[in-house]
């Protein structure tokens, strides 16, 4: 019978010692749905913008950090035409590439929001991590909006803030 209680326990530590890790989401699905062929578009207005992302934060001295989940929005602020993102790319603390999540255009309708999540323990960023967007627009259409939102909980505290994006081109 100890045998049985020891090869359970043994069993239940072995377990719960499993990495139950994810990778950071990167919804392939959601972007392949929002395809668009903007080849045919004339007159669309260019624009680049820039947005700043904390997947960390210092936390009490500059040699402990306290990760984060991030929430990028890209918003399109247009009641009446579709606006459509060319590039989405993370960049780390140094400057260096960390994702390009879709090579092909992708649209947003009119007042539509879409996310990408950058999850907690997705570290890759660093404490400077950032985002450029390029985009396209109809003439005389609003630019886009790019927000991040960073947040994390522990126990009963909870840390969240945002940052917004700037055009840059």
């Amino acid at each position: 019978m100890k045998k049985a209680y020891l090869l359970l326990l043994v069993t239940l530590l072995i377990l719960s010692c499993e990495d139950k890790t994810e990778a950071s989401s990167i919804n392939l699905e959601n972007w392949s749905k929002r395809i668009a062929d903007i080849s045919t578009k004339d007159s669309l207005v260019y624009g680049k913008s820039y947005l700043s992302i904390y997947s960390q934060i210092y936390s009490l001295s500059e040699h402990k950090t306290h990760n984060l989940t991030v929430m990028v929005s890209l918003r399109n602020t247009s009641d009446l035409d579709t606006i459509y993102i060319v590039k989405a790319e993370y960049y780390d603390t140094h400057g260096k590439s960390v994702t390009n999540y879709f090579d092909h255009p992708i649209f947003l309708a009119p007042m539509e929001t879409t996310e990408i999540v950058i999850d907690e323990i997705d570290i890759s960023g660093g404490t400077g991590s950032n985002f450029i967007f390029e985009w396209k627009t109809p003439k005389d259409c609003p630019e886009p909006l790019f927000e991040g939102i960073m947040n994390s909980t522990m126990g009963q505290q909870g840390l969240s803030f945002a940052t917004q994006g700037k055009r840059i081109k």
